[in-house]
């Protein structure tokens, strides 16, 4: 027989309470099971004393007879320093996926796209800045040179 030491669920809608049972494996979640060794109240803060309470003599003794935790129990265990838990690394779990890459890519190019337009909107601005300061630069000079002569 393969158990367990898992959550079993009870409370009312949205209040959730569980006990933290030992349970045969095959068993339904809140369904029957051998020995009721703690609870957990997900509602309270996480540093008050009574979110989990964990017999841990019991708990140990479930573990030397072979019961396996589930995660969540693991943690409490692990918290309750009845049973070291091995850190998990996942490095690729922020990593986006495929479609997301595409799209990140799709909207990098259009982005480059506008930038570009841009400017060459703007050199098309400036080259014609240029071209009109040069048609207005001889006529200035034309009436520096009138008035030097109208001084005269």
């Amino acid at each position: 027989m393969a158990l367990s030491i898992r959550l079993s669920r009870g409370g009312s809608k949205k209040r959730p309470y569980y006990r933290i049972v030992v349970a045969d494996a095959r068993s339904p979640r809140d369904g029957k099971f051998i020995e009721k060794i703690g609870n957990y109240n997900p509602l309270l803060k996480k540093d008050d004393e009574k979110r989990v309470v964990l017999d841990t003599d019991r708990a140990k003794h479930w573990l030397g007879v072979g019961a396996q935790p589930t995660d969540r129990v693991a943690r409490f265990l692990d918290a309750a320093g009845v049973r070291e838990r091995a850190a998990r690394n996942n490095p690729k779990k922020a990593e986006p996926g495929e479609k997301a890459k595409e799209r990140a890519e799709e909207r990098a190019e259009k982005l480059k796209a506008a930038e570009e337009a841009a400017n060459e909107a703007e050199a098309v601005e400036v080259v014609a800045a240029e071209v009109e300061a040069a048609t207005e630069e001889p006529t200035a000079e034309a009436e520096q040179v009138a008035e030097a002569t109208s001084e005269q």
